[in-house]
């Protein structure tokens, strides 16, 4: 069906808006509320034109029709999952990380030297905070050291886009100069302005896609340190802790777990008590 010109002149209706809302919420625990309307019709908009479609009804009907048009599910799934993020963002966490952590699990399961250490990054995005993690972990124990960098998110297009590692030098400017220095490359046409990782970073950072409402996660080890910063707020209490959980459940005793500064555990029942601000220790 060929589509009017004009259909985007109206809005996404409370009816489609409402069967939305009830398959993201089913598929991946994400509450939009109706001031995400306007957010979803801007990123939808795209996508039907695309597809060749009448407007919105159409393609929710595409998505939601009997026998599931997978491929399109996920697409719409990465549409409208928000992926903001920066290179060393929340930076206090990493200063903590090099100056108490590392060192207390190194010297107490001599993690990173005969040991490997392994961490977690479960909302990893573009790549902006694994690849922060791996450098952290580099600058430490150095490029031979025995850590890995497991990155997993729900967003198969973000995902793509961190696997192959290729950023603005604006992107960038996050990074500390001596980081960038010892960890990345330039563009060999400079007028580009693109950078990457050197491969000894890249093969320390391994990523999977992995749905934060599943039961089981796709993580292939226990880890030491697990990331989960600025994503809960986007699920409703109760899904909050049960994602928590399960993320503990991967966590070693003894193992730490940073969330964001915006979000809190209070009121959850899970294994771990207070090491900082947004920092926990598993018991």
């Amino acid at each position: 069906m060929s589509v009017d010109n004009n259909i985007f002149s109206q809005n996404l209706s409370s009816k489609d808006f409402a069967k939305l809302k009830d398959f993201i919420d089913e598929s991946c625990g994400i509450k939009l509320s109706e001031n995400k309307r306007s957010m979803v019709e801007g990123r939808l908009r795209k996508r039907i034109r695309a597809l060749n479609l009448s407007g919105y009804s159409e393609y929710i009907d595409l998505v939601l029709s009997n026998g599931s048009n997978s491929a399109e599910q996920m697409h719409l799934i990465d549409v409208i999952t928000t992926n903001k993020t920066d290179f060393f963002r929340e930076p206090n966490h990493f200063t903590l990380m090099t100056e108490k952590i590392l060192p207390y699990l190194a010297s107490t399961f001599e993690l990173g030297t005969r040991e490997t250490l392994n961490v977690w990054s479960s909302a990893s995005s573009t790549g902006e905070e694994p690849y922060t993690i791996a450098m952290v972990l580099a600058n430490y124990f150095g490029l031979g050291g025995n850590f890995n960098v497991f990155a997993t998110d729900i967003n198969t297009a973000v995902l793509q886009a961190a696997k192959k590692d290729v950023y603005t030098e604006e992107k960038a400017s996050d990074i500390p100069f001596d980081y960038k220095k010892k960890y990345m490359l330039r563009s060999i046409n400079r007028a580009d302005k693109l950078v990457r990782f050197i491969p000894e970073i890249r093969s320390k950072t391994k990523f999977g896609r992995n749905n934060l409402k599943d039961e089981k996660y796709i993580v292939p080890t226990q880890v030491d340190i697990a990331f989960c910063r600025n994503v809960i707020i986007y699920f409703d209490a109760p899904t909050q802790e049960s994602i928590l959980n399960k993320i503990c459940s991967y966590i070693k005793p003894g193992g730490f777990l940073f969330m964001g500064h915006s979000e809190s555990v209070h009121g959850m029942k899970l294994p771990i008590r207070n090491y900082a601000p947004t920092v926990y220790i598993k018991e």
